[in-house]
């Protein structure tokens, strides 16, 4: 129960980070929102790991550390860009295509074996991938191209994630990731820079602390609970999104959106399952 009420925690403040990502980006330019995210979340992160009693943040994997922010910037900013311009039930819903990118990027990088069912729930989250994109339809918006990207691009730090975590703790992972970014995420800000105003700071300082919460929730939830049961209650992120996207700017679910998000997350519920299950044979099956 305590797995599931911090993922539940996890997936309201990342939905509200969206809601704030899309009203922070009406104000300053995509890049500075990302600089101002990462720098208010470092804030926010600090009393959290430097409180006394905490374990020493030492790593011997700074080129590592500095390859899985670089790319994880670039993610982020394609996510961003797509939260700000495209509807963001849309958006949101193409962010959930990370794990099928986990799941072939996993075979590619770390030489793991998938079998067909497995293969097979890829198959069809990449069908709602297409349903969502319509690609060559009336409506399909290059932009979606963009949000595709980021969680590709997404994948692609997760299983560097899951490299660092064999040597460092998960508070460490995160503490020397938003070291970088701080800086890097601020170079391509200095070209794009337009000093914020007003209500403009609270969107901001949200963004940082709201991803900070949502990430040391996720952290601890996965570390409690098993993938397969947290994965479910992480989607409750989108219809919160959907309804405060009705609320505040007036966008409606389209339905080929909830027809592919609603694949997509069938996809991943699977996929969640069958990790689960297999990691619980090498349980099993370990000296």
């Amino acid at each position: 129960m305590r797995a599931a009420l911090l993922m539940f925690g996890s997936a309201m403040a990342f939905g509200l980070m969206a809601i704030a990502i899309r009203l922070a980006t009406a104000h300053v330019p995509t890049q500075e929102v990302a600089f101002f995210r990462n720098a208010f979340g470092l804030l926010a992160l600090l009393p959290v790991l430097l409180r006394p009693g905490h374990a020493p943040l030492r790593t011997r994997q700074l080129p590592r550390y500095l390859l899985r922010s670089a790319i994880g910037l670039a993610s982020m900013l394609c996510g961003f860009w797509a939260l700000g311009h495209l509807p963001l039930s849309q958006a949101v819903s193409l962010s959930y295509s990370t794990p099928l990118f986990v799941t072939i990027a996993a075979v590619l990088w770390l030489g793991e074996t998938v079998r067909v069912r497995r293969w097979a729930a890829v198959i069809a989250g990449f069908i709602g991938v297409l349903v969502i994109v319509r690609p060559g339809a009336h409506g399909f918006q290059a932009g979606s191209l963009v949000a595709v990207s980021a969680a590709m691009l997404s994948a692609l730090v997760s299983i560097q994630i899951k490299q660092l975590t064999r040597i460092d703790g998960p508070d460490t992972v995160v503490f020397y990731t938003y070291v970088f970014w701080v800086p890097l995420s601020l170079l391509p800000a200095l070209f794009v820079w337009t000093w914020p105003t007003g209500i403009a700071w609270l969107w901001l300082l949200a963004t940082g602390i709201l991803g900070t919460i949502g990430q040391l929730l996720w952290t601890r939830a996965l570390r409690l609970g098993e993938v397969s049961a947290l994965t479910p209650i992480s989607f409750t992120q989108l219809p919160l999104v959907v309804l405060l996207g009705w609320l505040l700017f007036g966008e409606t679910l389209d339905h080929w959106t909830l027809l592919g998000a609603a694949i997509i997350l069938a996809a991943n519920a699977y996929i969640a399952h069958r990790e689960a299950v297999l990691a619980r044979q090498r349980r099993k099956l370990a000296p």
